[in-house]
C-alpha cells in the first residue's frame, strides 16, 4: 500500500497556490483554490493515514490537546519561507486535518487595495483599531500588512498576541515581540494586561473572542496604544453593536461611552473570485470622525451606514459600494457579488440600473460620461 507523504502534499498546496489543504478519511486529499475545493487525484485516505499524516508534523503538546479536548491548533513552518496554520481535530472518531497556507510575502497596502485612509490611521499614536469580516477574509493579512508598514516607517516596540503566530516579522525600525497562545501567555485577556507592563505602542490582538479580551484591548486602546484586533462580524455598523452586546446591560452605557471615543477606524472585509482567476477583496471602511461618535455614544448605531455613505471625502466607504465598484470594473461575475452583499436586494436595483445606462450618483455620472 503507497503512503501519503505530508511534503508532497504541501509541495503540491505551495506549487497551486492553495489556500487550504483539507485532509479527511474516506477521500483524496482535497486543495481549496480561489476559493473553490478540488480533488487531488490520488488514493482515498484511510484512518491510518491521516493518523500518520497528523502524527508527522504534529508536535507532542499538541497531540495530547487533541487526545484530551478532540482538537488542536498550531503553526507549521515547511520549507525555507512558508508557514501554515494547522488544524487537527477529531470526527466520527478518526483524525481530520486542515492547513491553512499562510503567504511568505508580505503584501503592501496598496498591493492589497485597502482604503488609503488605513495608512494614516496606523501612524495615530492611540486607539482601537479593528479589522473584521467572515472566516477566511484575509483579516489576518490585511493585519500582516499594516504592522509591517509600521516596522518599516517608525521606531515602535510592537507585541502581537496570536493563536497560532501566523506571519513572521522580523525586526525592521520597530522591535516587533510576537506571543503565541498556550505556548507564550495563556490566555489573550492575561497576554494584553501583561503587554502593558512591557513598554509596547503597537498591541496586535489575534481574536477578540470573549468579554475580557474585549474589555482589556478598549483599556489598553485607553491608556495611549494603538491595539488592532480583529472580530467575525460583517460591517463596521454589525461590529459596534457585538461589541456592545458582549457586555451585561448595566455596563452597556459605559462601554459606548469607551467605544466612541477609543474607536479609530473599523475596516470590515470580504475576499470575492476574479473572473480571471485568483481573488480581490472589497472593503468597507468606517472612520472615526465626530459624527459617528455621537452615534456610538447615543446607542444610535443603526445609522452608522447613512454616515459612512455621506463620510466619503473622510475615506469612508460601504461594502456595498466597493462591491457596486468591482461590478463596474467587470472584475467579479454578478452573483458572487449579491452573495457577499449586505443589501443584495438594493445592489441587485443598482446592477440592474447601471446595465441600463442609468446611474444613482455623480461619480457614476461622470464615469460613463
Amino acid at each position: 500500500m503507497a503512503t501519503i507523504s505530508i511534503e508532497k502534499l504541501l509541495q503540491a498546496a505551495v506549487k497551486q497556490g492553495a489556500s487550504d489543504l483539507h485532509l479527511a478519511v474516506g477521500q483524496p486529499p482535497v486543495l481549496r483554490l480561489d476559493g473553490r475545493l478540488r480533488r487531488l487525484e490520488t488514493k482515498t485516505l484511510e484512518p491510518e493515514d491521516t493518523a500518520a499524516l497528523m502524527k508527522s508534523i504534529t508536535p507532542e503538546r499538541w497531540q495530547n490537546e487533541l487526545q484530551e479536548v478532540g482538537g488542536a491548533d498550531f503553526g507549521f513552518s515547511f520549507g525555507e519561507d512558508t508557514r501554515f496554520r494547522v488544524s487537527v481535530f477529531k470526527q466520527r472518531g478518526h483524525i481530520g486535518l486542515v492547513l491553512r497556507q499562510i503567504p511568505s510575502k508580505l503584501l503592501t497596502m496598496d498591493q492589497l487595495g485597502l482604503p488609503p485612509i488605513c495608512q494614516h490611521l496606523c501612524m495615530r499614536p492611540r486607539g482601537l483599531f479593528l479589522v473584521t469580516g467572515p472566516t477566511g477574509s484575509g483579516k489576518s493579512t490585511t493585519l500582516a500588512s499594516m504592522i509591517n508598514y509600521i516596522n518599516e516607517t517608525v521606531d515602535h516596540h510592537i507585541i502581537t498576541i496570536e493563536d497560532p503566530v501566523e506571519f513572521v516579522h522580523k525586526h525592521k525600525k520597530s522591535t516587533v515581540n510576537q506571543r503565541e497562545i498556550g505556548v507564550d501567555v495563556p490566555n489573550f485577556a492575561e497576554a494584553i494586561r501583561r503587554a502593558l507592563r512591557q513598554d509596547p505602542d503597537v498591541i496586535l490582538v489575534g481574536e477578540m473572542r470573549d468579554l475580557e479580551t474585549i474589555e482589556a484591548a478598549i483599556s489598553a486602546a485607553e491608556t495611549g496604544h494603538v491595539v488592532f484586533g480583529t472580530l467575525h462580524t460583517t460591517g463596521a455598523q454589525g461590529t459596534v453593536n457585538r461589541i456592545i452586546d458582549v457586555f451585561p446591560t448595566n455596563q452597556q452605557e459605559q462601554i459606548r461611552t469607551q467605544l466612541s471615543t477609543s474607536i479609530i477606524g473599523i475596516l470590515s472585509q470580504s475576499l470575492l473570485p476574479r473572473k480571471t482567476g485568483g481573488r480581490v477583496a472589497a472593503y468597507e471602511m468606517l472612520v472615526n470622525i465626530p459624527a459617528v461618535s455621537n452615534l456610538i455614544r447615543e446607542n444610535k448605531t443603526f445609522r452608522i451606514n447613512g454616515t459612512i455613505q455621506t463620510g466619503q471625502k473622510h475615506g469612508m466607504q460601504l461594502l456595498d459600494d466597493a462591491l457596486f465598484r468591482l461590478f463596474k470594473e467587470g472584475i467579479v461575475e454578478r452573483e458572487e457579488l449579491l452573495a457577499k452583499a449586505n443589501d443584495p436586494g438594493e445592489l441587485s436595483q443598482r446592477i440592474a440600473k447601471a446595465q441600463s445606462g442609468i446611474f444613482d450618483d455623480a461619480q457614476d455620472i461622470e464615469a460613463s460620461a
